[in-house]
């Protein structure tokens, strides 16, 4: 376990991938010392036997390596009341643990905020999530009355502010040698909203870049690069290639990666301001990046939890959505959105089977509602249903 040269502390939530290889590395490389937390013992335990690990950012131009130091971890499941300590002491909480999993980490981060000493400045939460708004649902919970009294929510201003993140970083399958090495892209953008840090200065770490309206980044980010990514795998899963990589070396698929990303672009530019020129040149270097390959990821890894990416304001239906309400064109991620429907029974992805159990037992209508969110006033509702009944009844003839 590394010594504590540092005088800054940071707590991340999810010692996964991108937690180690990305926001970790911020940190690390900020000056704070990082406190890992996760659930998951024998990665706890791995952390805490090494002294460091390293990032390796992989591109076209070659490979560069950094190592990481100054860190702890923390099994959250065990070791509760030392990880509250940490919270009430440190500088910055981060996570990334996947939208569904905020609910679980909001309890510990509660009782940790709410023991902190009014003599430090407010602690800085940021969730680092692929999902708009994610640091305001992690406060949601936090601020719940079974997590926080509700008369202790007075002030909370003075122990904690929340600011909404957009990241991007394509932190691909890793070697099963790697141990606690990570590989990943050398692109980069973290994205962190300033404004409940009006009264201060945000935290100190260096690469992200603070913004008084984020909503344009995560909308751009989300609709361009997860859109995109997650249409080259759905399409690639049921043409049965083996990695996006190959994906996009299908003519085919990559007229349909072209098409749902014109569809995104669209509501992006009218929407935000965004010029067309600038989101164009952002949509071909996104796609650059996702033919990376340096970054050979398998199509079902990408395609993992469909419920969640076919969700009310995920890649498909939330763009999907606005574009129907004002008549615009949103076919192609319709198209998309067909293909992740059709992503059913995967090996390892439990959200596939649970939406072939969906697929199998409900009507159209009900499909769309309890999966997509949508209701029956909104335009996209019935476009949605005939894509429903279209896997359907191909599912009922094979």
């Amino acid at each position: 376990m590394a010594a504590n040269n540092y005088t800054k502390k940071a707590v991340h939530f999810g010692a996964g991938n991108i937690g180690r290889g990305f926001v970790a590395c911020f940190l690390h490389n900020s000056g704070y010392e990082v406190i890992f937390a996760d659930v998951n013992a024998d990665l706890i335990n791995a952390l805490n036997a090494s002294p460091s690990y390293k990032v390796i950012e992989v591109g076209s131009e070659g490979t560069e390596e950094s190592t990481i130091t100054n860190y702890r971890a923390i099994n959250s499941r065990t070791n509760e009341e030392e990880l509250i300590q940490e919270i009430a002491t440190a500088e910055v909480v981060t996570c990334s643990v996947g939208p569904n999993i905020l609910k679980f980490i909001a309890p510990v981060i509660a009782k940790g905020i709410d023991r902190r000493s009014e003599d430090l400045p407010p602690v800085a939460v940021i969730a680092c999530e692929n999902a708009i708004g994610a640091t305001d649902t992690l406060a949601e919970y936090i601020k719940d009355p079974k997590n926080t009294p509700s008369h202790r929510l007075e002030n909370y201003e003075k122990r904690a502010r929340f600011a909404n993140s957009a990241i991007d970083r394509i932190v691909p399958a890793q070697d099963a040698d790697a141990g606690l090495d990570v590989k990943l892209e050398k692109f980069y953008e973290w994205v962190v909203d300033r404004t409940p840090f009006k009264d201060m200065s945000p935290p100190d770490i260096k690469g992200i870049n603070w913004v008084d309206n984020l909503l344009p980044y995560i909308e751009r980010k989300l609709y361009t690069v997860n859109t995109g990514h997650a249409t080259a795998a759905y399409h690639g899963y049921i043409r049965r290639k083996s990695t996006v990589y190959d994906a996009l070396q299908d003519k085919d698929i990559q007229e349909e990666v072209k098409k749902a990303l014109e569809n995104t672009s669209h509501l992006i530019t009218q929407k935000h301001g965004i010029d067309e020129q600038a989101q164009h040149e952002y949509v071909e270097k996104i796609v650059r990046r996702i033919s990376n390959p340096h970054l050979e990821d398998a199509v079902e890894r990408v395609g993992r939890a469909p419920l969640r990416k076919l969700s009310r304001k995920e890649r498909f239906i939330g763009p999907a959505a606005e574009l129907a309400e004002h008549g615009k064109d949103c076919s192609a991620l319709l198209d998309a959105a067909e293909m992740a429907f059709r992503f059913q029974n995967v090996e390892g992805d439990e959200e596939s089977a649970e939406l072939a159990k969906i697929m199998a037992s409900n009507k159209p209508e009900d499909v769309v509602k309890q999966v997509c969110g949508l209701n029956e006033q909104e335009k996209l509702f019935p476009k949605v249903v005939e894509v429903v009944q279209r896997v359907q009844a191909d599912l009922q003839d094979d």
